[in-house]
């Protein structure tokens, strides 16, 4: 059966599947990332899995993937295939289209930005679908967001489109690891209200959704780090309506999984903050967990339904 590899990247785990043409997942995988071991452990581990699956394919299906889609987190050029950088990870300029082909044996790889895919997901198959101009954001370990135009997402001119988490939102504040001060991230990301929430609570373990609980069990210290929190959320998001335009903003990542708990105050946040902008809906993503790999499987597929650079020139030259 023909199939290809879809594999998400993303700071603390990877997710995996083989992929029908369909969009069928045939087999599904996890792994941790190890980035506490650094970025080059990551890299091998990535490479690693991806072999693991190759070969699950052939014990499967009886041949090898016909082409593989990876979404990693950070800046991606996808045209060159090269992972440029990720704060969250460490690594700087890794060739992961030239090294994972030559691990597959040949196999054609797509390079994309992990929120990317899963912007393309949610707006091909999820709760973007129909929709031409659309922001999608992720609020995880960081928060990262996909511009979708018309069926595709935009990668920028150097593949740097979408990272909102490094707006600036609150000059000279909390150090980020981008470099700069100050980022949307560090004050707004399922990871930045944990540890807000843990310094309020006195709990060093807590995390974004025990923070989520607790003011939906009314503890007034949560309510002040959630509100905090939406609120500078909001801001952000101006910005991004104010530059982009979209007709509808759909959010994803741990912290949607808070529910009305948190769309609720966030749609009046944005909605308080609109001045001249057009107010676009505001919707919890569909594809959970699973678009990051969806769309690696999406971008597969598309490296196999373009036309090759043979035919491309032929077409050009009978043209």
């Amino acid at each position: 059966m023909k199939h290809v590899i879809a594999l998400d990247v993303g700071g603390t785990g990877m997710k995996a599947a083989l992929v029908g043409a369909d969009g069928t997942l045939l087999y599904e995988a996890r792994r941790d990332t190890g980035r506490d071991r650094g970025p080059d452990a990551v890299v091998a581990a990535i490479l690693d899995f991806a072999e693991e699956l190759a070969a699950e394919g052939r014990r499967r299906f009886g041949e090898a993937p016909a082409a593989a889609g990876v979404a990693v987190p950070g800046i991606v050029d996808d045209a060159k295939g090269v992972a440029v950088f990720s704060a969250n990870i460490g690594w700087r300029d890794v060739p992961f289209r030239a090294l994972l082909g030559e691990r597959l044996g040949g196999v054609p790889v797509a390079l994309g930005h992990d929120l990317r895919t899963g912007g393309l997901a949610e707006g091909r198959i999820g709760a973007a679908r129909g929709v031409d101009r659309y922001l999608f954001i992720a609020l995880g370990t960081g928060i990262a967001a996909g511009i979708g135009i018309e069926g595709r997402i935009e990668p920028g001119a150097g593949g740097a489109s979408g990272e909102i988490g490094h707006i600036i939102v609150r000059p000279g504040g909390i150090p980020c690891g981008c470099g700069q001060s100050g980022c949307l991230e560090r004050y707004a990301s399922a990871s930045a209200v944990g540890l807000a929430w843990a310094e309020a609570s006195g709990n060093p373990d807590a995390t974004a959704a025990d923070c989520a609980r607790a003011v939906e069990a009314g503890d007034d210290r949560a309510v002040e780090v959630w509100q905090t929190a939406v609120g500078i959320l909001a801001d952000g998001l101006l910005t991004g309506i104010t530059l982009l335009d979209p007709a509808a903003i759909v959010v994803g990542g741990g912290l949607a999984e808070a529910g009305d708990t948190l769309f609720v105050p966030l749609r009046k946040a944005v909605a308080d903050r609109i001045a001249f902008q057009n107010r676009p809906e505001i919707i919890p993503a569909e594809l959970g967990d699973a678009a990051g790999c969806l769309g690696a499987g999406l971008l597969a597929w598309d490296l196999l339904a373009a036309p090759s650079l043979e035919e491309s020139q032929h077409t050009e030259v009978t043209a």
